[in-house]
């Protein structure tokens, strides 16, 4: 069934009702869609031993739950990805009703946390919240999620010290190469090897935009006076080719021999091609950078019990298997961290890892961005530049903004999550754009993408 959810005007929509037995099931008594789970990723039951103690709850939030509405969820989830994995949930506790979005990040984050500023909660929980996780703390919006009975088995580090985000998946970042141009024994062993070795010299790497998801987790250990460093021998010295692609395109184009590798791509994303016999392979130099996206649930929810619930089954074995197989995402829970769920476990099992986590993205990130981009629009040619100048034509729902600059017209391209923008000073999205309106634009040149629009 699907219904509209107000408030997340872009977001694919579905509302999920449980089905099934209402008594407590037990480890021994799997629902139907989890022993179908198993079989699909041929493993044993005997991987959710303790699972009944795991999903031991209070018989409170029981009673609470059956008397509360649908519980409004918003993720990053596909749609048919999320169903999958909540039917072993929905089997467990069929009084549970779910209506969940996959939004944009204005419509995910920064709505909901505008309306618990005016006394109103629109999300009751909110998955990949980011570096807009420090408003969050500020205005107190975030309940602590300590009570829940599988806090305890997720790492430290993987959660936020008083309890108000838990992770939600694990994303590795490193290196796809092809596996027909580039011998083993080049890959590099850690991240200096890459402008020690000429091998990776000159065009070699096809390199994408996206610092965040590697080298800032890499600047949170490492320290900015490394990180500085590395970033100028990276541009200055290995030269890579500065690609305008996202980052799964990339992937594509190491297979197709367009570069011997490329930079950032996700360990999952490459397994997929690898499982279809594309000629790739994915390495990572140590420290690996690990993104950490986060779950939270917002203070004030009246479905509080239904949250509490469905959380502490997310992050149970059963819940984050059921991610895996909807979606291959790493599990944060700590008895799973194993090869089963890994997609080059040889990478990753037993080195130092980089974590991103929440507190990183708003501390270092803007200090990251200060001295990457000039050194990534340079390396192109370009210039980031602000103008002033009023917005003539808007295209493609606000992706494509015109406005004058000298006489003749520029055309930039607008991010739903790397362009800031603001309209009267209000954080807001491309929605709020409209032509007509003056706004400084920053942006390295004609047809590409802006980096912020501040709008009069």
């Amino acid at each position: 069934m699907t219904k509209l959810w107000t408030g997340a005007i872009a977001a694919t929509v579905i509302c999920i009702w449980g089905l099934g037995d209402s008594r407590p099931v037990a480890a021994a008594e799997l629902p139907a869609a989890t022993v179908k789970m198993l079989q699909k990723l041929k493993l044993s039951p005997d991987i959710l031993k303790g699972l009944d103690q795991e999903l031991k709850i209070p018989a409170a939030w029981v009673a609470g739950a059956k008397k509360e509405g649908p519980l409004k969820l918003g993720g990053t989830w596909d749609a048919e990805q999320f169903e999958n994995m909540v039917k072993p949930l929905l089997e467990r506790y069929p009084f549970i009703k779910i209506k969940y979005a996959r939004a944009t990040s204005y419509d995910r984050v920064i709505k909901p946390l505008m309306a618990f500023r005016t006394g109103r909660v629109i999300t009751d929980v909110i998955s990949g919240v980011g570096s807009k996780f420090s408003l969050f703390k500020k205005y107190d919006a975030a309940i602590d999620l300590r009570i829940l009975p599988n806090w305890k088995n997720v790492p430290d580090g993987m959660k936020h010290p008083q309890g108000l985000w838990v992770g939600q998946r694990l994303r590795y970042w490193c290196m796809a190469y092809n596996t027909n141009k580039v011998a083993k024994k080049d890959l590099p062993r850690t991240w200096e090897d890459l402008y020690a070795n000429k091998r990776w010299h000159g065009k070699k790497i096809g390199l994408g935009n996206r610092p965040n998801l590697w080298l800032l987790p890499l600047m949170g250990l490492k320290g900015e006076p490394w990180t500085k460093d590395f970033t100028r021998k990276l541009f200055g010295t290995i030269k890579p080719q500065l690609r305008k692609e996202g980052m799964n395109a990339l992937i594509a184009l190491v297979i197709a021999g367009e570069f011997d590798m490329s930079l950032p791509s996700a360990a999952y994303r490459t397994a997929q091609r690898l499982a279809k016999g594309a000629p790739v392979g994915w390495h990572c130099p140590v420290p690996i950078p690990l993104a950490i996206s986060e779950m939270l649930i917002v203070k004030g929810t009246k479905k509080l019990n239904t949250a509490l619930i469905y959380v502490n089954w997310f992050l149970s074995k059963e819940g984050q298997i059921s991610q895996f197989a909807a979606n291959k995402a790493p599990p944060v829970h700590r008895d799973l961290q194993t090869n089963n769920f890994l997609s080059f476990p040889d990478q990753i099992v037993g080195k130092e890892t980089a974590f991103r986590h929440p507190e990183l993205m708003e501390r270092d990130l803007p200090k990251l961005m200060k001295f990457w981009d000039p050194m990534w629009f340079g390396g192109r040619g370009l210039t980031l530049t602000t103008v002033r100048a009023k917005i003539t034509k808007i295209k493609r729902g606000g992706r494509r903004v015109s406005f004058k600059v000298g006489g003749k017209t520029h055309t930039v391209k607008v991010s739903g999550s790397r362009t800031k923008i603001t309209v009267k000073g209000a954080e807001s999205d491309r929605r709020g754009v409209k032509a007509g309106m003056t706004c400084d634009i920053t942006y390295p040149g004609n047809k590409e993408e802006a980096k912020k629009i501040a709008c009069m």
